[in-house]
């Protein structure tokens, strides 16, 4: 990776991306400045310098030319760019996404307001249930087209890639040693049936996780990068049903108040967590977090018959 190309990303990135996306990858970083400088012609934009980065693509901030901060996403995935933007677009309403400015389905690059914030990960405090609830219920209430619902995928294909992307990262890591493949088998079957149900079909985020929701102060919560699908709508709150929990009952109680106030079935969304709770597993033997009582949890859900 050449001087330039490092100025907008390091080698943990990376490395990131060419697991999500192979080996080629290398060949598209090598072209990622001039795309950048190309972007920031068309736009007339200052770029500021990298920005935090996730699975699927490179972000920079950036300056428009009127002085309003925002921040450029490029992908080498452009269909995941297009429809990451058509989504926070048919939510652009709720006042609970980036606004989106452009986007340019060629380099697969979207061009989007600035939040300002910490994200709820790195604050590190659970939110009220009742506030996450009412947040995801607020994105699901969005009106939507026919044509709108007909473009996104099917929760059946997110739960597929997220099992599939588990079941690599559990091989190639210290979890495969730790968290046994029958769980993760277990756990995709569970979610495989879930998936192709047709109860409470929504537009779903599909990897909404404390990392991706934004403390926005006045602007309140802001939800970034969406995976967009159709699908249950309680699937969008697993990760808050699980995320720090230490017992079963305090999973139980989240259930209780997300179910109630997304008015969604709770037997089902405890379903959906106990059946994702495999991955959460691998993730976290990765990181070294074994020794924990979160940790227990996880894989004491996973074995909890069906």
């Amino acid at each position: 990776m050449n001087d330039v190309t490092a100025r907008f990303v390091d080698e943990r990135q990376r490395g990131r991306l060419e697991r999500r996306f192979g080996g080629h990858v290398v060949d598209w970083l090598s072209h990622l400045p001039a795309v950048v400088e190309e972007l920031a012609e068309e736009w007339r934009l200052t770029v500021e310098g990298p920005a935090p980065h996730g699975r699927t693509s490179v972000v920079l901030y950036v300056r428009r030319a009127d002085g309003a901060e925002g921040v450029l996403k490029i992908s080498p995935d452009s269909g995941l760019a297009v429809s990451e933007a058509g989504l926070l677009r048919m939510w652009s309403g709720s006042r609970r996404v980036p606004d989106v400015w452009a986007v340019d389905p060629d380099h697969g690059a979207i061009l989007m307001e600035r939040v300002e914030g910490r994200t709820i990960a790195a604050n590190g405090v659970v939110p009220p249930m009742e506030t996450i609830g009412g947040l995801i219920a607020q994105l699901h209430g969005v009106e939507v087209t026919r044509e709108q619902r007909m473009e996104l995928r099917p929760l059946t294909a997110r739960v597929q890639f997220v099992f599939d992307m588990w079941n690599r990262e559990r091989l190639e890591g210290p979890a495969a040693e730790i968290v046994p493949a029958a769980l993760m088998h277990r756990g995709g079957a569970k979610a495989r049936d879930l998936a192709n149900g047709d109860v409470d079909v929504v537009p779903l985020h599909g990897d909404l996780h404390p990392g991706n929701v934004i403390d926005g102060g006045s602007r309140g919560l802001v939800v970034l990068d969406p995976h967009a699908c159709l699908g249950d709508g309680a699937v969008d709150a697993v990760d808050w049903t699980l995320w720090k929990a230490t017992d079963i009952a305090e999973v139980e109680r989240r259930v209780g108040v997300l179910s109630r106030v997304m008015e969604v079935d709770g037997d089902r969304m405890l379903e959906w967590a106990r059946a994702f709770a495999p991955c959460m597993a691998v993730a976290k033997a990765n990181r070294g977090q074994t020794g924990s009582v979160e940790f227990d949890l996880l894989l004491n859900l996973c074995r909890v018959p069906a």
